[in-house]
């Protein structure tokens, strides 16, 4: 199947170079100065064809990295951590279509981000049907590594929130604006999670083990749709600030009518916020995101019912100049702080706090020949503890990335 599939794109991409005439391609910008998160799967740079209403785009992700856990490592590693092409069709002038194909990890795994038909009924509302990426938090929808100083995602969003998680759905999506505001909201029901969020390798409570369930987008395990929906605003001075939930029943509670289980739900509430402070140019980002998860009452406590965590991000521009060939090239400090824990709470038996938790820091360095493309190298300081507290292990390392929209 994978065989196919490069060789279709690979035939698609030849006789399209081969028929056209390259001074009719066109490369579209990216347009996110009057954006929301929720925008960003169409803020992207893409390359129109003439007047053919189809336009690709893309980006790739290498990585070197060397890290080791209390002095025991792999050694160095590279990475063609994903490759991800992007095809946007307007089918009319109230139908648009588009779709986000992933490679990751040098083709091991190819998934299906995003392909949604989108209907524009009124600015402020819009039917989208498809593959959608479910607006918790900020990071599930906005996640295209040439936007990031970092080669890794942020843990809380991938490790404890299923970041990127798609699924079949149908759902509204509208957009205002009123002098310096803008607000927009979305709202979908979805494929859902499943058992595997507690019957999985990890032996945890970890939401992102639905995502090797490929069903999902076919088929509901509980028959009840999952809710999300979120709410943000923007200021152009103040940033924006986003305000996202998701719940649902997860647990097959009934089989032919028979009901063989409680209802157990999964709900996240999570909160989002970014801004580029004026005059400094300083970028802050940041996510934080709370899950509560109905656990039978048979699991062991190393199954948390209770989970936060989240990340901030302060990326510092330091010098902004012609560097080699690179007329506009920018040179970045940042740091990205993190926490996590999946398990909050106390053991019954002595009251002694569960551990399970885990925080990071990460210093970075990033050069920006274009606002395409970022040149990264980062320095990852961890501390880890297991579900008993016990003393934490130390996670340190040294990683170097490039990525680029193409």
């Amino acid at each position: 199947m994978k065989k196919i599939l490069y060789l279709t794109v690979f035939l698609i991409f030849q006789t399209t170079i081969a028929q056209v005439d390259t001074e009719l391609l066109k490369r579209i910008p990216a347009d996110s100065a009057q954006s929301l998160n929720m925008d960003a799967v169409y803020t992207r740079p893409f390359l129109g064809l003439g007047k053919v209403p189809v336009s690709i785009g893309g980006y790739a992700e290498v990585n070197w990295q060397h890290i080791s856990t209390d002095g025991v490592s792999e050694g160095h590693q590279f990475q063609l951590r994903r490759t991800t092409l992007f095809v946007s069709s307007s089918i009319s002038s109230k139908i648009k279509f588009l779709s986000e194909l992933e490679w990751e990890e040098g083709g091991k795994e190819i998934n299906i981000e995003f392909a949604a038909i989108d209907v524009e009924l009124n600015p402020l509302l819009n039917l989208r049907g498809g593959i959608i990426m479910n607006p918790i938090g900020a990071f599930n929808q906005n996640h295209d590594g040439p936007k990031w100083e970092f080669t890794d995602r942020p843990i809380s969003a991938t490790q404890m929130l299923p970041a990127t998680f798609s699924n079949a759905g149908f759902g509204l999506y509208g957009k205002m604006y009123k002098a310096d505001w803008m607000i927009g909201y979305e709202a979908y029901l979805s494929g859902n999670f499943d058992n595997s969020i507690i019957d999985n390798s990890q032996n945890k409570t970890y939401l992102p083990a639905a995502k090797s369930n490929p069903e999902r987008f076919e088929e509901i395990n509980s028959g009840i749709p999952l809710l999300t929906a979120k709410i943000a605003t923007r200021h152009k001075k103040a940033g924006e600030i986003g305000v996202s939930y998701m719940e649902g029943i997860y647990n097959k509670f009934q089989d032919d009518g028979l009901q063989i289980d409680d209802k157990r739900s999964v709900r996240v509430f999570a909160l989002d916020y970014n801004n580029t402070l004026p005059n400094l140019g300083t970028f802050i980002t940041a996510e934080w995101a709370w899950v509560k998860v109905d656990v039978p009452e048979t699991y062991t406590q190393q199954y948390g019912d209770r989970q936060y965590g989240g990340f901030i991000d302060i990326v510092q521009p330091v010098v902004k100049r012609k560097i080699l060939s690179w007329e506009k090239a920018v040179v970045n400090v940042a740091c990205r702080f993190e926490y996590i824990d999946w398990n909050v709470g106390h053991f019954r038996e002595n009251n002694s706090k569960i551990g399970d938790d885990l925080w990071s820091v990460m210093p970075a360095i990033s050069l920006r020949p274009n606002a395409q493309t970022v040149f990264r190298i980062n320095y990852r300081f961890q501390k880890q503890k297991d579900v008993f507290a016990n003393p934490s292990s130390t996670t340190t390392g040294f990683s170097f990335g490039i990525s680029t929209y193409f």
